[in-house]
């Protein structure tokens, strides 16, 4: 008989599993797998980027004969059709598993229930939804990717307690402590893009790694004048690569220049969020973290581009009528405009408060729904 209690308890094995390729997988989702035998795990595995095995298939690899009559549990319903590799429902289905654990249907049309029914047809026992809501959250990038075909957005900037990003002169180093900015390199390491304009370029010169937190994403600038400083750190992609979008024909003589550099450059027929996006969902991207100034921001979430918020809010107070805020104009007049968080929660780090929140109610459901 199924133990209820221990399902859950390998499903969250799973997902810690699905964790260690956190920022590699794109366009591909985490997933992790477990076999287990008699009560003991006899294989585990995780899939580790676009390209390599699903997890099933390595976990099946490490069980050997031990996977016959085994159970399997996997955060995210085995595929069914060929791709760059065979369909795992097939693989499972070859092993001799006498049962699969599936912690949240695969939202891709090309599966969407498929891996299921040829499990069940195949004489497997199929139990769907253990740990569903975790499941759908840790994969909530790839789930928005595929049922709106762009990349989830993520607004990340830090405040001061009177909503400024900046002195009047633009100082803006640091508002926060250093323990949330090692929270925002750990937030980089799972994004496949970050996005600044070409102000933040000038005024911080940022590197826009994880500083070690794990993958370093895509470092994207968007610059409509290209004026931007000859040297930068954004320029050095020995280790981690940069993209600058800018418009057609903008100052072919300093496009050559950042080629050089062996940064790409891609001219867009207007710089706008949307196009930007667009080109990086045709990249593969999963997550895009929106790390720029109020302009961008606000013309970001104009443009449909953010659909979960970060807020950094730090004991401050800075004050100046003229200093930034981290949203500019969306053209509301009324509070009664104003947009409204969903799913928000907040937690203290250090002395700094992060805020969390959706633009956008997202699709997953608790256990109890």
């Amino acid at each position: 008989m199924p133990n209820p209690d221990f399902d859950r308890a390998m499903m969250r094995r799973c997902l810690e599993l699905a964790k260690q390729a956190r920022g590699y997988t794109a366009p591909n989702p985490m997933v992790g797998a477990v076999v287990v035998q008699h009560g003991e795990v006899v294989g585990e595995g995780f899939h580790p980027k676009a390209g390599e095995p699903h997890a099933e298939v390595f976990a099946l690899r490490a069980a050997g004969d031990r996977a016959e009559g085994a159970t399997v549990y996997v955060n995210l319903e085995p595929c069914n059709h060929y791709g760059r590799t065979p369909p795992c429902s097939k693989t499972l289905v070859e092993a001799g598993v006498s049962r699969v654990v599936v912690g949240m249907v695969d939202p891709n049309p090309k599966v969407a229930g498929g891996g299921i029914a040829t499990l069940e047809a195949a004489g497997i026992a199929v139990t769907v939804g253990v740990e569903a809501a975790a499941c759908q959250q840790l994969n909530e990038a790839f789930v928005y990717r595929m049922e709106h075909r762009r990349p989830l957005g993520i607004l990340k900037y830090a405040m001061t307690l009177d909503g400024k990003i900046a002195a009047t002169t633009g100082h803006s180093a640091w508002v926060t402590t250093p323990d949330s900015r090692r929270v925002v390199h750990e937030v980089r390491a799972g994004v496949d893009a970050v996005i600044v304009g070409g102000n933040t370029v000038r005024r911080d010169n940022p590197q826009l790694t994880s500083h070690g937190a794990g993958h370093n994403p895509l470092r994207v600038v968007m610059s409509r004048s290209l004026d931007l400083p000859l040297e930068a750190h954004l320029w050095n992609v020995t280790d981690v690569p940069t993209l600058v979008f800018t418009v057609a024909g903008t100052q072919p003589t300093v496009q050559d220049k950042l080629r050089s550099h062996g940064v790409e450059v891609v001219e867009l027929p207007e710089l706008t969020p949307a196009l930007a996006i667009a080109h990086l969902y045709g990249r593969g991207c999963l997550s895009v973290l929106w790390e720029c100034g109020g302009t961008l921001a606000a013309r970001a979430i104009a443009d449909g581009c953010v659909q979960k918020v970060m807020a950094f809010v730090a004991p401050k107070i800075i004050g100046g009528a003229m200093a930034p805020s981290p949203v500019g104009d969306l053209g509301f007049a009324k509070m009664t405009d104003a947009l409204q968080l969903e799913q928000v929660s907040w937690r203290s780090v250090a002395t700094d408060l992060l805020i969390e929140g959706y633009l956008h109610q997202p699709t997953w459901k608790t256990d109890a729904e």
